[in-house]
Formats: structure tokens, C-alpha cells, sequence
């Protein structure tokens, strides 16, 4: 049996809608705040040493999915885990988003593609001797991005 999932907090952003809200965290510079619930707050120890985030959320207005999507870079369809659809099996978001500050139990970040009150997961630091991949193959993507 797969463990419960528990939120951690809300991410709030200026979009209210998924059409308002960018394709991905890279294409905004849009601010927004995490909020941790203070029962995770003492797990904010030390982020503020960090540059960037990797925040994992739920698509939580999303619902259904297809195992096949046409993607907003191409007109054939594609398997939707080639994809970074949001109607997925299980609904889960993934944007790496700047800290700029950190006051108790809020992040301030830059670089929100979610939508306003976005249930929280998890937040993981982003390390880049650890996250980015020399020669990196992106399939279906190259030369679209």
C-alpha cells in the first residue's frame, strides 16, 4: 500500500486560472509565496542558503487524464509522460522556482507557473552538481525550446 500523501502548505501566485498561468517555471518571473503549515516549518531550516527550489505540488484543479496529450510545442500527440501535461495519473507538478526570501514559514520565490492556492508537497533544494545533465537528450523537444 503506497503511503498518504500529506500537503505541507499552499503556493500562492497571481493566476487564477491554468490558461492565465506561464507553460513553465523558466518562461515566468512572476513572484508568489509558498506557505509551509507550521507543522513543517522547522523543515525550512537551511533553505535559505539556497538559490533556487524544486517545489512539487498537486494539479489540483486538474481531472481525468489521457495516456496520449497533444503538447503546447507540437500537433501529434505524444505519451503523456513525454509530456509535462498537468492531467496526469497522478496529478503531481514539479517547477523550480528562485528563492529570494524567507520569512518564518513563507518563501517568496520567482518564477511561479501554478496557480493560486496550490497545494504544497514537498520542496527539495535545487543543486546543480546533482540536477543538471551534460548532454542532456530532450527527445520530441529538440529545436523547440
Amino acid at each position: 500500500m503506497l503511503p498518504e500523501l500529506k500537503q505541507m502548505g499552499v503556493i500562492r501566485t497571481p493566476y487564477i486560472t491554468g490558461e492565465e498561468a506561464p507553460i513553465q517555471s523558466r518562461m515566468s518571473n512572476e513572484t508568489g509565496r509558498v506557505e509551509v503549515l507550521d507543522d513543517y516549518k522547522e523543515g525550512l531550516d537551511g533553505v535559505e542558503g539556497f538559490s533556487h527550489l524544486i517545489l512539487l505540488y498537486l494539479f489540483h484543479r486538474s481531472s481525468g487524464y489521457s495516456l496520449k496529450v497533444k503538447p503546447f510545442l507540437d500537433n501529434k500527440k505524444k505519451g503523456v509522460f513525454a509530456t509535462r501535461a498537468p492531467a496526469r495519473p497522478n496529478n503531481i507538478g514539479i517547477s523550480v522556482v528562485e528563492l529570494l526570501e524567507r520569512k518564518e514559514n513563507i518563501l517568496r520565490v520567482k518564477g511561479v507557473d501554478m496557480i493560486d492556492m496550490t497545494p504544497l508537497l514537498d520542496i527539495k533544494p535545487y543543486v546543480p552538481a546533482f540536477d543538471y545533465r551534460k548532454n542532456a537528450k530532450i527527445g520530441w523537444l529538440e529545436g523547440k525550446v
